[in-house]
């Protein structure tokens, strides 16, 4: 489930630098929030700004990278998994968890995107074609409603990445949304209690949220 970022073979040398810088982006974005520097990130990889610019044309490119090999690490095996699941309703939902989960974890790094669309385009390219493999399956079993489309899916999907942004860093309050969503493209909904209830945090220096986002 890889993001578009079209890449040259590397040296041996120049894979070391790239793996140094995306490892030091996604801890300088988890560290200073999203308008961190470039320069702090190449001083934290420990290489100059012109190898970082050698191999990153600008921010968005160094973020989707990023976003990339977090994807890989934590959402593909989960894919592999439902696939493999006899019950395709519970390895959906399983890859949403694992998706949200990561958007959670590097919240930062999905707030120094300035094209969602663009961004929710590209970490979903190949991820749509196993939910879609998916959906028909649980369609096909009789778990899922007949009537949900792919761009339902696509569009529930953004729905749930914007979740990120009412919510701190790290926080598992996307439990409970999605816990909703499977309760609408469900054939049957599941007899189980809501997730908890996460309030929506005040922004700094903010008045008291109101009783309705709390």
């Amino acid at each position: 489930m890889s993001l578009a970022v079209a890449r040259k073979p590397l040296r041996a040398d120049a894979a070391r630098n790239v793996d140094k810088i995306i490892t030091a982006a996604r801890h300088c974005f988890r560290e200073f929030g999203p308008e961190v520097p470039l320069q702090t990130i190449a001083t934290t990889a420990g290489v100059g700004p012109a190898t970082l610019f050698r191999n990153f044309a600008d921010k968005e490119e160094l973020v989707l990278a990023a976003l990339n090999r977090q994807l890989r690490i934590s959402v593909d095996p989960v894919v592999d998994g439902a696939l493999a699941d006899i019950d395709a309703a519970a390895g959906l939902f399983r890859v949403l968890e694992a998706l949200m989960d990561a958007a959670s974890a590097d919240a930062n790094l999905l707030g120094a995107v300035a094209g969602r669309r663009e961004l929710l385009t590209g970490i979903t390219g190949t991820l749509m074609e196993s939910v879609s493999v998916l959906l028909a399956r649980g369609q096909g079993q009789g778990s899922l409603r007949q009537d949900i489309s792919m761009t339902d899916m696509f569009r529930l999907l953004a729905m749930l990445i914007s979740v990120v942004d009412t919510m701190e860093p790290g926080s598992d309050a996307w439990r409970r949304p999605l816990a909703l969503v499977e309760d609408a493209i469900r054939s049957t909904r599941p007899a189980r209690p809501l997730p908890a209830h996460v309030p929506v945090p005040a922004p700094a220096g903010a008045a008291q949220q109101p009783d309705a986002l709390r």
